[in-house]
């Protein structure tokens, strides 16, 4: 005999994994926040329930930001999803057409918009714009008004937007970069501060997953060890993004980054450090 619950379930899982998994970026954690789902949804009377998909929607939504929330606390923790396929190219320098030419490429820098979204708007944003999840709704499950609801998705909506098309690579973002670089090579952490968004969001492909460092102080810190090993690198293009390729002794690559730059300061970095993953990426030749 069907359980007719089950089969309820059943039929919104997939939307369900879908809103996770725009919420928290990661398979494996949208799996967990479903599954906790069923499991709430077993320990609640059904007949208590007017609107299944509405109140499945309502707990999923809950559990990413709580997830979302403890990464903010905890940002040092590893996701199993890898960062996109990245398009990396030769950066011969400035060009005339750098100040009204467009990136091709986006899908690194909408990426990185989006996990640079607050939990609360990042929530908004997807139930609303994606999901079409009324705003009340979604004020009942962050506790705020519709109002401040609203106020939240456009704000996020704005910040996706400003990433959509992000400006080619220019004079300025150049510079920047190689401020950074220098500074995390002579180790000089107030010059790093100074460079770098008080809120900068780093996201390392590493072997054992995503790891994602948050704030100037933590990625500053770090900076110069993570430049160790590096005997020889060029300036690329990462997806359309300022970035940097370094080479270890042996000719192997080490690590490929990418940055966002916004007011004159490096908001985001992505960087792919998994020698299994570089090995397969269409790199460019190290410099003689």
């Amino acid at each position: 005999m069907t359980d007719p619950v089950a089969e309820a379930f059943e039929a919104q899982r997939d939307r369900l994994r879908a809103v996770a998994h725009r919420m928290l970026g990661s398979h494996a954690d949208a799996e967990d926040v479903v599954q906790e789902a069923w499991l709430r949804l077993v320990r609640q009377d059904a007949a208590t329930i007017d609107n299944l998909a509405g109140w499945l929607t309502t707990v999923v939504g809950r559990l990413s930001l709580d997830v979302l929330r403890s990464r903010r606390a905890r940002p040092e923790s590893s996701y199993d999803d890898r960062l996109p396929e990245l398009v990396v190219t030769v950066d011969d320098g400035p060009t005339p057409e750098d100040d009204v030419a467009l990136a091709d490429s986006v899908g690194l820098a909408l990426l990185v918009v989006l996990d640079s979204l607050g939990p609360s708007e990042r929530l908004a944003f997807v139930l609303h714009d994606l999901f079409a999840v009324p705003f009340d709704e979604i004020g009942r499950i962050l506790g705020r008004s519709t109002d401040a609801t609203k106020m939240l998705a456009s704000r996020a909506r704005a910040k996706v937007r400003a990433g959509e098309r992000p400006a080619a690579v220019g004079r300025e973002q150049r510079e920047v970069v190689r401020a950074f670089l220098a500074a995390a090579r002579l180790g000089d952490f107030e010059e790093l501060l100074r460079v770098l968004d008080p809120e900068v969001r780093l996201t390392v492909d590493t072997p054992g997953g995503v790891v994602v460092v948050l704030g100037a102080t933590e990625v500053a810190g770090g900076a110069r060890s993570r430049s160790a090993g590096a005997v020889r690198g060029r300036a690329v293009l990462v997806d359309g993004l300022p970035g940097f390729l370094a080479w270890r002794e042996d000719g192997t690559p080490l690590s490929v980054l990418a940055f966002t730059i916004g007011d004159g300061r490096i908001t985001a970095i992505a960087a792919v450090a998994d020698p299994v993953r570089l090995a397969a990426m269409d790199l460019p030749a190290m410099p003689g």
